[in-house]
């Protein structure tokens, strides 16, 4: 995996997070990359500005509603200048950070997180680093009666393997996902 830092590249973990991005080529697996990643802006120096993380939290409670905001709503709710937020907005898009829509004279903003999973890719090692985690799991019917592990050599196969391995796969995007939105609910309530 090759994360952009500082206008380099440096090798990184390459997990589960990042699973879904990776192509393969033959035997060797790669990280599919954005075409314009030279020209992107570095992304932690544009969320290192507070103000910029101010318009993002913004822009993220529009996004989980599905609409998008004016720059004068911007302005109304940091109450700050129109030429200041939009000079932030410019750097925003740059960073792919953000689409607009123009209208007229207006321009409507709608938040694009996909540039962020570069910054969750560097960071999940680190959050995940020493973690063991232990889990029990009971099978249980729909009549709350106990089961046999599917895993247990001795016991009846309660999922086909199609089947279990489906819902494998489900759980962990969902685990992932969950993950994800977690850290960046945490990540922007900070600021």
């Amino acid at each position: 995996m090759l994360l952009r830092t500082g206008g380099k590249f440096a090798s990184g973990p390459a997990g589960p997070a990042v699973a879904h991005r990776l192509r393969r080529d033959g035997n060797d697996a790669q990280p599919v990359l954005p075409a314009n990643l030279e020209a992107m802006p570095d992304i932690f120096g544009v969320i290192a500005d507070a103000t910029r993380r101010d318009i993002l939290q913004i822009l993220l409670e529009k996004h989980v509603q599905s609409a998008e905001i004016s720059v004068s709503e911007i302005v109304a709710q940091l109450e700050l200048s129109q030429p200041t937020v939009s000079k932030h907005l410019k750097v925003l898009r740059d960073a792919e950070l953000v689409t607009v829509r123009e209208e007229g004279q207006h321009r409507f903003y709608s938040l694009d997180p996909e540039p962020l999973e570069m910054v969750e890719d560097f960071v999940i090692p680190f959050l995940s680093a020493g973690f063991d985690t232990e889990v029990t799991v009971e099978y249980l019917s729909a009549t709350g009666e106990r089961l046999p592990d599917p895993e247990d050599p001795d016991g009846d196969d309660v999922l086909s393997e199609e089947v279990a391995t489906a819902a494998g796969n489900l759980g962990r995007a969902v685990a992932s996902a969950e993950h994800r939105v977690k850290e960046l609910v945490a990540r922007f309530r900070l600021h």
